[in-house]
């Protein structure tokens, strides 16, 4: 038993024993293992204030740079908002000196209604006063007319109408001699002034013959070799037309008609120089904006260059000498103008020439009328005071660079807008109506043909109830579709009468215009 109990106590003590070596060593594996931890946790932290210093400087830059990038963005927004407000405030202040000067205006104009108001107001006090001393003076007159008429039958012993018969048949007498003697002058003068009256007379009946018709050309058709060449004159992105149009002033149309362009503008010259700048540029191959812009300028050059040569030319061969350097140039232009559908040129030409001959057998001054025929619609050209009828234009023109009265009468007088002078201007005015009066010389404005369908169709579009309207058969028939839910059989009847009452009453036209007004029903339904 005591044997038992000692080595019970032994094992306790070794156990004991054992646990605090255990111990012992474990504590000294986690105070190595603590020294390790510690010294990578050193490390680990130093590290990562490493990295967190780096971080932080990275942050800095970043930061100083969208400081910089808000700034200057800043800067920009500001520029433009100057910018913008001091384009508003020149706006502002060009509206504030447009309103302050119409109000000047009208302020000068509102006093000088005012003063001449008044002036009106006092002169008309002074006609009514001035009346009422003429009516009492008037009264005067009588009285005294009376009086006098009195004592002059009783001085005369004779009455009034007695008086009157004597005096009637000695003035008879009197005016039989004076007669004679005026009818011998009247005669004599008219002896000498026969030859000059039969003239006017002549050329008075020349003029009740003359007409007169209108034309004007706005599209030059450009003939080209195939189709392929429009695109090439369109270019990428239609750059090259645009480059044209903006050099030539003129509208270049390609659409589907072979073979051709048309270059639509209402000034022939700026027609001219498109013409010939495509045909370089077609015949010379090389189309871009660059060789567009020189083509154009060196062909504007060469057209001005050509119409000086021309009126030099014009005025040669018809024997007209010291002409007016600007008159030579207007004259060329006329070459590229049409009168009537006449190029004005020829007719031009064509006027000054009938001019001298009737001048000469008139026994006139033909130079003096070949000149002002050759010059009489050189107010055409002018490109300024277009409110000036050309006659009255031609005319300013000519006195401007010192032509002869006879000549700048007979210009301004061809249409009869001053009173003519001198015999020369009814010969320009019966010539340049013979000259455009003869067959085949003008012809018929082919836009007034599509104003005329345009207005047909305009009417009786304006009728409730009419979709849609065609005008066919050149203008002769008028179709008339009306909806069928909105217009009855009878409605449609009295809109037929009424639209060709209004069509005889408002438009002029050849013959007759048939109107057919149709009112169609349809049922629609779908088999599925």
């Amino acid at each position: 038993m005591g044997e038992i109990i000692v080595y019970i106590a032994i094992a306790i003590v070794s156990i004991g024993v054992g646990f605090f070596l255990a111990k012992s060593v474990l504590r000294k594996s986690i105070v190595k293992d603590s020294e390790s931890l510690m010294e990578a946790a050193k490390e680990k932290l130093q590290e990562a204030k490493e990295r967190m210093e780096e971080s932080r400087e990275k942050a800095e830059v970043i930061k100083k740079e969208k400081i910089l990038q808000a700034k200057e963005k800043f800067l920009q927004l500001r520029s433009e908002h100057e910018k913008l407000i001091n384009e508003r405030n020149s706006k502002i202040q060009v509206t504030e000196n447009r309103i302050k000067q119409k109000e000047s205006t009208l302020s000068k104009k509102i006093e000088e209604a005012q003063r001449k108001q008044r002036e009106f107001d006092a002169l008309k006090n002074n006609l009514e006063n001035q009346l009422e001393i003429l009516d009492k003076k008037q009264e005067e007159v009588d009285k005294m007319h009376k009086n006098q008429v009195k004592m002059l039958e009783e001085i005369s012993h004779l009455s009034a109408e007695e008086a009157k018969k004597e005096l009637v048949e000695t003035l008879k007498g009197e005016a039989k001699s004076e007669a004679m003697v005026h009818i011998k002058d009247i005669m004599e003068e008219a002896k000498i002034t026969a030859n000059q009256q039969a003239k006017k007379i002549v050329i008075e009946t020349i003029q009740r013959t003359a007409a007169e018709h209108a034309i004007e050309n706005t599209v030059t058709v450009f003939n080209i070799d195939s189709d392929a060449i429009k695109g090439r004159i369109i270019g990428r992105e239609g750059r090259n037309i645009r480059a044209l149009e903006a050099m030539t002033g003129i509208e270049i149309i390609i659409d589907d008609s072979p073979d051709a362009i048309l270059l639509s503008g209402f000034d022939p010259i700026r027609r001219e120089v498109a013409r010939l700048s495509l045909q370089k540029l077609v015949t010379d191959g090389r189309i871009h904006p660059a060789r567009i812009e020189e083509v154009v300028a060196k062909t504007k050059n060469e057209v001005e260059q050509e119409i000086i040569e021309r009126g030099k030319r014009t005025i040669i061969d018809l024997g007209i000498h010291n002409v007016h350097h600007e008159l030579i140039k207007l004259i060329g232009k006329m070459k590229y103008r049409s009168s009537y559908g006449q190029n004005l040129l020829a007719h031009s030409i064509e006027v000054a020439n009938l001019s001298a001959t009737m001048a000469s057998e008139l026994g006139l001054n033909p130079k003096i009328a070949k000149r002002a025929g050759l010059l009489h619609d050189i107010g055409k050209i002018a490109e300024n005071e277009a409110e000036l009828p050309h006659a009255l234009l031609g005319m300013k023109l000519a006195e401007k660079y010192r032509e002869k009265h006879d000549v700048c009468n007979a210009i301004g007088a061809h249409h009869d807008e001053i009173e003519m002078e001198t015999m020369i201007a009814p010969i320009v005015q019966v010539c340049d109506a013979i000259s455009g009066a003869r067959p085949g010389a003008r012809r018929e404005i082919v836009d007034a043909y599509i104003q005329r369908l345009k207005k047909l169709e305009g009417l009786a579009l304006a009728y409730p109830g009419v979709v849609k309207t065609y005008a066919i058969q050149a203008g002769r028939e008028l179709r008339v579709i009306v909806g069928a839910d909105k217009v009855t059989d009878s409605e449609a009847d009295k809109l037929s009468y009424e639209l060709s009452r209004q069509i005889q009453e408002e438009m002029t036209y050849p013959g007759q215009i048939k109107i057919t007004v149709i009112r169609e029903t349809r049922a629609i339904s779908y088999a599925k």
